[in-house]
């Protein structure tokens, strides 16, 4: 899979929101509320393509995905009933490593993607390695591996006590599980997204 090298800071800077949820991004962010590079402080008016372009950046970089793998989730949001830019973001909000990472097992996505990716998450009581699997209702989520691993979640669940669990899953931290109550709506994705925009874009 490839990877994004960009530095993380300059990202949040020319996305205006800090889509990782790391605190330090918000301190840079306002300290440095523009773009970066040299002429990051001159603000350019942007076409309509432009605004729909970047807000399709946004969503990629925020949950880790590649185009091609994005372009699948969007077909698949157009084939499924309901509107296109909330099943989008089900979809999205629906990946294994994303659960992982809202129930604060994970400090970061990339976290934990690495950790599905090294075989210490089962669901419904088989492994699973794949960072994009889906999950559904009422699927149970728990670590499987060494204490080493556990001692690594318990460790990300202490640092990150201030993170609000999802109304769609319950955790619970001292068995390290967690089950998908229901599937995710748009109201509980709380990063400012227009989805309406990717939607127009792909339309096109």
């Amino acid at each position: 899979m490839g990877r994004n090298f960009t530095p993380r800071g300059k990202v949040v800077r020319r996305l205006g929101v800090n889509i990782f949820g790391n605190p330090k991004f918000d301190r840079i962010l306002e300290k440095r509320p523009y773009g970066p590079g040299q002429h990051g402080k001159k603000r350019r008016k942007m076409s309509n393509y432009g605004t729909q372009l970047l807000e399709k950046q946004k969503v990629k970089k925020m949950y880790g995905v590649l185009e091609k793998q994005f372009r699948k989730y969007f077909h698949e949001a157009e084939r499924r009933k309901g509107v296109t830019g909330h099943n989008l973001l089900q979809i999205l909000e629906c990946r294994l490593d994303n659960a992982v990472f809202k129930a604060g097992f994970a400090k970061t996505r990339d976290a934990a993607r690495q950790i599905v990716r090294h075989g210490h998450i089962q669901v419904k009581g088989r492994k699973v390695n794949l960072p994009s699997f889906l999950i559904s209702q009422n699927d149970i989520i728990s670590i499987k591996g060494k204490e080493n691993t556990k001692k690594l979640v318990n460790g990300n669940i202490k640092s990150t006590e201030d993170r609000i669990i999802p109304n769609w899953m319950d955790v619970d931290k001292e068995k390290l599980l967690i089950k998908i109550t229901k599937l995710p709506e748009r109201a509980d994705i709380e990063v400012a997204i227009e989805e309406q925009l990717i939607v127009e874009l792909y339309s096109k």
